[in-house]
Formats: C-alpha cells, sequence, structure tokens
C-alpha cells in the first residue's frame, strides 16, 4: 500500500491540473489529526496567539491526555466545545483556554459522557460534515443542530453559530475546562461581564508552565437575555457576601478556581457571531487586542485568508495533486510556530512574570527547540527571514534578559519556561540565521546570551560537561545524548563568534565542539553513556529505550550519527566510508519484529531502528552522502516519504513537533535538506516535485525542476546549478539566495559516479 501510495503521489498525468489551485485551496489542515501527528483542524492566522479549534476530549488526566495533545482527535465522535490555545503537533500537552460551548434548548453546565449523547454540553459530529482549510473551520453539531463556524486573526478568535429555528440559544463558557487536565490545574480565574456587554476574565494554571496567566475579551453580535456565573469548586466553604445581581449567579464578577458562565441570548433571527481575543497581560490588553482587529466574522476571514495566501505562496509547487496536497500542508504546519505572543501595543508577559514591552519587533513564544533547530527555522530563515526569523531571535535574547536563570529559552511557551527536552538548541537557531545574513539584532547580545546559556553549570550536568568533557551517566540522565548536542551547540557559538571576529570565544567552543568523540566507544562503534571514572557504563544494549536511559526519547542506533558538524570525523571513526555505510543499512534494515517499544510514547514511524516520529533520525537518511554514496541517500528518502507521509488524517508518522516534521517534508520535496544547521549548506537529497519555487524577500526566485520525476525515476541522473553541471552533493545558502535554477535530471537507475569524491562531499568539522 505504501509503494502504492508514493506511485499516486509522483504519476504525471491530469493530475498536474492540481498546480492550478492555489495553494491556500490545497491546504488540508486534517492530515495529522489522526494517529500520531498531534495537529489541530481549527481555524489560525499564521504564527498566531489564537489558535481556535474543537476539543474532542478534555476529561482525560496527564499521560491519558497523550494522544489528545492538541485538543482534536480525529477517531473521537464527539466534540465538547471550542477552544482558543492549542499546540501543532506537541507530544506533550497543555492549553485549551476559554472553551466555549453552544447549546440549543436546555443548557446544561456538565460537558456530559461521550457514550450517552444529551448528557451534557457535549455534542456528537459526523466527518462529513466539517469543513477546515486555512482560517477557517466549521461542523454540525448534530445533538443541538447548531452549525458551527471558527475563523481567527493574530489576536482575535470569532465564532460564528447557525441554532435552529425558534430555540433558546445559549452559551457556556467554562474555565474549568483544560487540555492534559488534572484536579488543581487551575489556580485562580474571574469573569467579569461589563456595562457595554463585554465579557472579559482570565485565569492562572500550574500545567506544563507553571504559573501561566491568560486573559481574554468576548463580545457577541446579539445582546445577552441573561446570565449566570457559576463557582463549581465543592471545596470551597466561605463565599463571602453576595454582590450586586439578580440572584446568586447573575452578578457582575465572580472569581474562584472552578468558573462557569452560562450566557442566554432567546431565539435569534440571525446566526451569534462571538468575538474573542486573548492577552498575556492583562484584560485591557485583551480589550484592546479585540478593538485592533477590525470587523466581523467575514471580514477576519478574509485578512486572514490573504495572509495564509501570502505566506503559502513563498513557495509554488507543481507536483501531482496528491504529493502538492501533502507539501503545501505541511508547509501550513510549518507556519503555525512560534507564535505572536506580545499585545497589539507590543506588551507581553516574560519568563519572570512582570510584563514588558517589545520595541520594533513581535514577542513571539512557543520554542520547541530540541525539534525545530533541525528543520524549522533553518525553513523560516527562507520563507519568513525578515519577519517572523528577526522576531524570533529577539524574542530568544529578550527571554535570556528577564529570565530568572539567565539563559535562553529551552521550550517555552506562553512566556515560561518548562523545562523539557535538552540542549541549548537557541544557539543553533540564533547563529543559522546570523551566518546567512540575516541582520536586524544585536549580534553581540545574541552571542553573548548563547555562551551564558552554554556556561549555565547548574543546567543538565553543564558543569561537569565543561570540567571532563562530556556529561557523566552517574550524576546526569540521558548523558550520551547530552554529550553530543551540547557539542553540536558548541559549534554553532563558534562559528557565529569566528564570523562576528570574536576569536577567543571561538577557539573555546571550537574545543568544546569536539566533545561528541568523548562519548564515542570506538570498540564497540557506538554512543555511549561513560560514568565519573571515565568508564562506559554496562550492561549496554543499542536497541533498549528507556526514559533516564543514557539517551534522549531514542537508544544508541539514533544517537550514534548525531555528529551534524562532524560526519566526516564519525566515519573515520567508524573505520571509514564503506563501514559507515554498511551501519548505515544496518540501521535501515534492522528486524525489531522481538523489540516491544509500546512504553515510549514518542517512537513511532519505525524503519528498522530509524524512527522517522522522533527528530533524532531526521539527519540519518542524508548520511550516504557524506560517504559517497548519494543514490543510497535517495533510496533511503523514497522509502521513507512513502512510509511516512499521506494527504489524509493519519497522514504523519509521529508528533508534528511544531513544524518540524513537515519542514523536513517540504526541505526533502524540494531535494535538500539542512542537516548541520549553521554549516550554511544544504545536503542534496532527491526531489519529489516536479517544479518548485522559492520566492525570495528581495524579489529574486530560487527554481526547482526536476526532469522526468517519476516513481520509476526516483534517482539523480544529473545536476546542473544555474545551467553549470553540479558535481557535489551539497548546495550552498548563498546560491540559493541568489537566485537561479537547480535542475535535476531523473533516472530509473542510480548514478553512482555522482559526487563521490571527498571534494564533493557535505561541511564537516574533519576536513573533507
Amino acid at each position: 500500500m505504501r509503494n502504492a501510495f508514493l506511485l499516486a503521489l509522483l504519476l504525471p498525468g491530469p493530475a498536474f491540473a492540481q498546480s492550478a489551485v492555489a495553494p491556500i485551496d490545497a491546504v488540508d489542515p486534517m492530515i495529522g489529526t489522526a494517529g500520531e501527528g498531534h495537529t489541530f483542524p481549527g481555524a489560525t492566522a499564521p504564527f498566531g496567539m489564537v489558535q481556535l479549534s474543537p476539543d474532542t476530549d478534555t476529561g482525560c488526566e496527564i499521560r491519558a491526555c497523550y494522544g489528545h495533545a492538541a485538543g482534536y482527535r480525529y477517531e473521537d465522535p464527539t466534540i465538547q466545545g471550542f477552544s482558543h490555545t492549542h499546540f501543532s503537533g506537541a507530544g506533550h500537552s497543555d492549553l485549551g483556554d476559554v472553551l466555549v460551548a453552544p447549546q440549543a434548548g436546555t443548557a446544561r453546565l456538565d460537558p456530559g459522557d461521550p457514550a450517552k449523547p444529551g448528557s451534557g454540553y457535549r455534542s456528537r459530529f459526523d466527518h462529513a460534515s466539517e469543513t477546515a482549510r486555512p482560517g477557517y473551520y466549521a461542523v454540525t453539531l448534530a445533538d443541538g443542530g447548531i452549525r458551527a463556524e471558527l475563523t481567527a486573526g493574530t489576536r482575535t478568535g470569532v465564532h460564528r453559530y447557525t441554532f435552529p429555528a425558534g430555540t433558546p440559544a445559549h452559551l457556556v463558557i467554562d474555565l474549568r475546562s483544560s487540555l492534559y487536565n488534572y484536579p488543581g490545574k487551575i489556580l485562580w480565574s474571574g469573569l467579569h461581564l461589563r456595562p457595554d456587554g463585554t465579557l472579559t476574565g482570565f485565569r492562572e494554571t500550574r500545567g506544563w508552565a507553571p504559573g501561566r496567566k491568560l486573559y481574554f475579551a468576548m463580545r457577541f453580535s446579539a445582546p445577552l437575555t441573561g446570565h449566570g456565573f457559576v463557582d463549581r469548586d465543592a471545596a470551597v466553604t466561605y463565599k463571602g457576601f453576595q454582590g450586586p445581581g439578580r440572584g446568586s449567579e447573575a452578578v457582575a464578577e465572580k472569581l474562584g478556581k472552578a468558573l462557569e458562565a452560562q450566557l442566554d441570548f432567546g431565539t435569534l433571527a440571525a446566526p451569534l457571531e462571538v468575538k474573542v481575543a486573548l492577552s498575556g497581560v492583562d484584560e485591557a490588553g485583551a480589550v484592546a487586542n479585540l478593538e485592533a482587529e477590525a470587523g466581523g466574522f467575514d471580514a477576519i476571514r478574509a485578512r486572514t485568508a490573504a495572509a495564509w495566501t501570502q505566506a503559502l505562496g513563498a513557495v509554488e509547487i507543481a507536483a501531482p495533486a496528491p504529493m502538492r496536497r501533502t507539501v503545501y500542508t505541511a508547509l501550513y504546519h510549518a507556519l503555525l510556530a512560534p507564535s505572536v505572543w506580545s499585545d497589539a501595543d507590543g506588551r507581553y508577559r516574560g519568563p519572570d512574570d512582570q510584563v514588558h514591552r517589545a520595541d520594533g519587533f513581535t514577542f513571539r513564544s512557543t520554542f520547541s527547540l530540541w525539534d525545530t533547530f533541525r528543520a524549522e527555522h533553518p525553513l523560516l530563515t527562507l520563507v519568513q527571514p525578515t519577519q517572523t526569523t528577526v522576531d524570533v531571535v529577539r524574542s530568544l535574547v529578550a527571554s535570556r534578559r528577564f529570565s530568572p536563570d539567565g539563559i535562553l529559552p529551552v521550550w517555552q511557551f506562553a512566556g515560561r519556561e518548562t523545562w523539557t527536552m535538552i540542549g541549548y538548541h537557541a544557539a543553533p537557531v540564533i547563529a543559522d540565521a546570523y551566518l546567512k545574513g540575516i541582520r536586524g539584532f544585536d549580534a553581540d547580545a545574541a552571542l553573548d546570551a548563547m555562551v551564558a546559556s552554554a556556561d549555565y553549570a547548574p543546567y543538565g550536568g553543564l558543569g561537569d560537561y565543561i570540567a571532563r568533557g562530556y556529561v557523566p551517566i552517574d550524576k546526569e540522565p540521558e548523558a550520551a545524548s547530552k554529550t553530543v548536542e551540547y557539542a553540536y551547540d558548541d559549534w554553532t557559538i563558534a562559528r557565529m563568534a569566528r564570523a562576528m571576529g570574536r576569536d577567543a570565544i571561538a577557539a573555546r567552543f571550537e574545543k568544546r565542539a569536539a566533545n561528541w568523540r568523548n562519548s564515542f566507544d570506538t570498540k564497540t562503534g557506538w554512543l555511549r553513556a561513560r560514568l565519573s571514572s571515565g568508564a562506559f557504563r554496562t550492561p549496554f544494549d543499542p536497541t533498549a529505550i528507556n526514559y533516564g536511559s543514557d539517551y534522549t526519547e531514542g537508544n544508541a542506533w539514533q544517537y550514534s550519527w548525531f555528529m551534524p558538524q562532524d560526519q566526516a570525523g564519525l566515519f573515520r571513526l567508524l573505520g571509514g566510508d564503506a563501514k559507515a555505510i554498511a551501519k548505515l543499512d544496518a540501521m535501515f534494515d534492522y528486524d525489531n519484529s522481538k523489540l516491544d517499544y509500546s512504553h515510549a510514547e514518542d517512537i513511532a514511524g519505525l524503519i528498522g531502528q530509524y524512527i522517522h516520529g522522533n527528530e533524532p533520525s531526521h539527519h540519518v537518511a542524508y548520511l550516504y552522502d557524506y560517504a559517497g554514496a548519494p543514490w543510497r541517500t535517495q533510496e533511503r528518502l523514497a522509502q521513507i516519504v512513502a512510509s511516512q507521509y499521506k494527504p489524509t488524517p493519519d497522514g504523519l508518522a509521529g508528533n508534528d513537533d511544531l513544524g518540524q516534521m513537515s519542514a523536513w517534508l517540504v526541505f526533502t520535496a524540494l531535494g535538500f535538506y539542512p542537516v548541520a544547521p549553521g554549516s550554511n549548506e544544504y545536503v542534496i537529497g532527491r526531489p519529489f516535485v516536479d517544479r518548485a519555487t522559492l520566492n525570495l524577500p528581495d524579489g529574486k526566485r530560487f527554481i526547482v525542476v526536476a526532469d522526468g520525476l517519476s516513481a520509476t525515476n526516483r534517482y539523480i541522473a544529473a545536476v546542473t546549478l544555474n545551467g553549470v553541471p553540479l558535481a557535489r552533493s551539497y548546495l550552498r545558502d548563498a546560491e540559493l539566495r541568489a537566485g537561479g535554477e537547480l535542475r535535476f535530471t531523473m533516472a530509473a537507475t542510480p548514478n553512482k559516479g555522482w559526487a563521490t569524491g571527498r571534494a564533493a562531499r557535505p561541511f564537516s568539522m574533519t576536513a573533507r
């Protein structure tokens, strides 16, 4: 079936008519909403603060919520409501803020049991009634007969509900509801109905990002006929005195830990529009954000569609319809984060929980850096270099300035640090941007922040790493992974420092960049964790995957290849090119039939011991180029694309991880990939689209053409760059940014003589 899918992706003929379809119409936000993708189908603007989407189950708690990390899961039969914040493709979860549940007839304040229709405010739905496209989502809620439509601007979301004629319309606003839920998660919340009919409120949670504060403002296209605020917290014994209002619930303001609002509108002659804005600063900021994005549902939908048309237009793709849909959806997913976090006036809440102002830039958050430094951020340097990339770098540096620990973000959202994953991977993000010539930020302050992060001894065994040249496993878990990831980050610091003429820093970090060798066991040929004594830890099993082991979300098979800065040095330790190729083949061809990884949430998309559903493997198929066998890379990429990506709800083999899985496909479809961000090189793989044009910000265009591409013609016969034969297996970033044409001639048999010599291979610290 997978081979049949690849054939469908690459078949020429009438499918080319799809190239005339606008990019926005080629996107299918449903891709990744089933299986392991963890994406959401709802409405959002590019990098929007508001990501308004249906939640199908928020009742699960802690680890049981893994499959509902994005709030929506395609397999679920009911929708609980529509909340305003979501992650796209995360392996962990939080958010799901300010849930709105429309109801017709009788209002219910509890979500109810999915197996018992009518037991609460959740409703059954049918996928046939759903529509999802960039900036727009719609569904019919079967139990109430309500047509729900969603759209969003950068800081606002707009709901439009069409209720059955003659039936009373209600909204329930449930501030108890949350993704990745557990008792006590809501620390405090508030509701305030203002004299002009605006509903404002807030909540503070102690979830993945501790002490996260979010404020909202909500306006309605029809007047309220009644309302009630209730606190469902049964543990409250002293409730104070009754405030002004008709009865205990019809008050203008309420505070508590388990708040809900019931809003009544009577029978409506027209659809009800609900406009909601968010702020991380205060309720006044939410009101200002609401007013900054003028217009109702249709106006905001049109503006957001225009924004998506512009953003997706950075890449023009000609390919058969299934591949075009898959790649454009990948580009769409890559443009959802890092999301806007500052208000329209520039204020934002930072890592210190204080309010700051972003002067001259938009503060971004949602940094899944362990994932996204690899391909997501390098892609943004091409398609959003002067907008998002500059904002990202300035936001990272500002975060360090206001960090209680004085370091760059590790995994941050809503301005708060979560301490998730490993490394100081803000460093390669900044270095990659600087080395590609992107400016608009204080490079010296950025480099100082990178050095401060790399020298912060309390973090992740860094003190021992600095003293010993490796992280000891008897003092720090996942030590082998940390050693090699720190070494790579150090190399990017050295590269940027050298380019800036700060040679003392460069020399120190160039030495640290070679520390990966200290955890490589030349006797066994594996990356392994060492003890403080210097001995490698035993027993050792290269296939074992366990939390707190020598490795982070992986094993020796994946991590023994993580030396992006020095693959040539690694291959020498393995005994040369032939042995490196044999080990790569053994990885892809490994028989996993006797292994069980069901205990490890993020291990998905296995091809032997290659695990495409998790990031440490993402560069591995390209490593044959470093051994002088690029035709083997071409074979492996065909295998990966056919088995890991489909234009269907289960079309992502693993978590999209804030765009990384998708960015991998965008690069790979174009025919090249950034194996070592910071090297200013892209390693050539093979194209999966017939033609693509990168529309660069200065008006230049870089065109990729694949002559003769088909399911049969999967090998590169020849390559030219601007009409001149290209005999190397890498492309320089400067060549791409200059504009021009990269033309592949594809064939059914491999050209085993192309780009095999050492001078033709991509960059390594150890000389080519």
